[in-house]
C-alpha cells in the first residue's frame, strides 16, 4: 500500500465483506492474524507504519500477536 489510509480503507473493506458473508468477528480476527503473519514473513514494508507493524509482529510471542491483531482490528473499525 502507498500509505496508511489506503491500508486502513482496504482492511476495513475486507472486514465489511467478511461480515456481509456472515463470518463471525472471531473468525475474521483469526484470518487477519494469518494474513499479518504472511505479510511479516513475505512482504517488504512500503511505509513507515508497515515497517513498525512488521517489527512489532516479529518481536511478539503468539499471545502478543493475538492482542496486536485485536487492537488492529478495532482500529480498522473506526
Amino acid at each position: 500500500m502507498k500509505d496508511w489510509n489506503t491500508w486502513r480503507t482496504t482492511i476495513r473493506g475486507a472486514i465489511s465483506q467478511a461480515r456481509n458473508l456472515g463470518i463471525p468477528d472471531e473468525q475474521i480476527r483469526k484470518m487477519y492474524e494469518a494474513f499479518a503473519d504472511f505479510l511479516a514473513q513475505k512482504i517488504c514494508p512500503a511505509t513507515p507504519e508497515e515497517a513498525l507493524l512488521k517489527e512489532m509482529w516479529n518481536k511478539a510471542n503468539p499471545e502478543e500477536r493475538k492482542a496486536l491483531t485485536g487492537i488492529l482490528f478495532k482500529m480498522m473499525e473506526k
